[in-house]
């Protein structure tokens, strides 16, 4: 089996050598290669006795509609997508989730038929992943996220909101993109709840001053952006703005552990990457795709 597959491999599928099971799920992304998807959802698969295998496809953004629309013919079940599809993938999808349509995103696809089913799971696998690192529910914590323009950003953002979580700071480097996702939210947080004199929903530039004034009355630092991706970069916010108080949560993953989370060892605060939340954005996946609970347990040794 190749370690990736692309637009051309769809366009001539059925001439490519038959694996002994056959591929009807995948992720598509550019890149691509570095998804640990497949790990997870492959031993997912085979724990279940589904006799199917999940591959990557590097996939180019102008690629994209016509690789969806060979999907249906193919016998596809379903696909996951990640950057930079999530957002151009909503104009060619037949039906979107409401929470998908709310946050202008989506990152996993049914197909039934030969119609397309867009959904998004990165609020629900936050909230998971959040109470499966630090023990606490969103409703319960301050949250202060860095990168709330778009993505994973808006995602989370959202899901703080319908949990109502007590306090959400909105940090980003265009404050207008972020004032505009704080808009869409402010009835969820228009009971004063916080007892410190504080708004319970606000946004500030990506400015190290304007964060440290929050910290005193922020639980939870989530980094959204995707700084930390490359080795060359530094920690979105610096060690000496992050108290121990604080739980730091850095949806970046990679083997390294990443220049926030080095921040949060160095401030005595505690961290966790987003390899969490990649699992269950795969469970919520797999539980669409097949109607029945994923081998969480599983898919959780997969990854590690």
């Amino acid at each position: 089996m190749q370690s990736s597959y692309t637009l051309v491999d769809l366009q001539n599928w059925r001439s490519l050598p038959n694996d002994a099971q056959p591929i009807r799920l995948g992720v598509f992304g550019n890149p691509v290669e570095h998804s640990l998807s497949p790990q997870m959802q492959n031993a997912a698969l085979e724990a279940c006795g589904i006799e199917m295998q999940y591959v990557r496809f590097h996939i180019q953004p102008a690629e994209l509609k016509e690789a969806l629309r060979l999907l249906p013919s193919l016998e596809f079940v379903g696909v996951n997508l990640t950057l930079p599809h999530k957002v151009n993938a909503i104009a060619l999808v037949d039906a979107l989730d409401p929470s998908a349509q709310q946050i202008g995103a989506i990152n996993a696809i049914r197909i039934k038929g030969d119609k397309l089913f867009g959904f998004n799971t990165d609020g629900p696998a936050f909230a998971r992943a959040i109470r499966h690192e630090f023990s606490v529910d969103l409703r319960d914590l301050r949250v202060l996220v860095l990168g709330a323009g778009g993505g994973a950003g808006r995602a989370i953002a959202h899901q703080c909101a319908r949990e109502g979580c007590e306090r959400l700071v909105l940090v980003n480097r265009t404050q207008e993109k972020a004032a505009v996702l704080a808009d869409e939210m402010k009835a969820s947080f228009a009971d004063a709840r916080v007892a410190a004199p504080v708004a319970r929903l606000q946004v500030i530039g990506w400015d190290e001053q304007a964060i440290r004034e929050q910290i005193a009355n922020i639980d939870l630092v989530v980094n959204a952006s995707s700084v930390g991706m490359r080795r060359s970069d530094r920690s979105p916010i610096s060690a000496t703005i992050i108290a121990p108080h604080l739980m730091v949560y850095d949806t970046v993953y990679t083997r390294a552990r990443t220049p926030l989370l080095a921040a949060a060892d160095e401030a005595g605060a505690r961290g966790a990457n987003g390899l969490s939340m990649l699992l269950h954005q795969g469970a919520l996946a797999f539980e669409s795709w097949f109607d029945r609970d994923a081998p969480i347990d599983v898919m959780r040794r997969a990854l590690q």
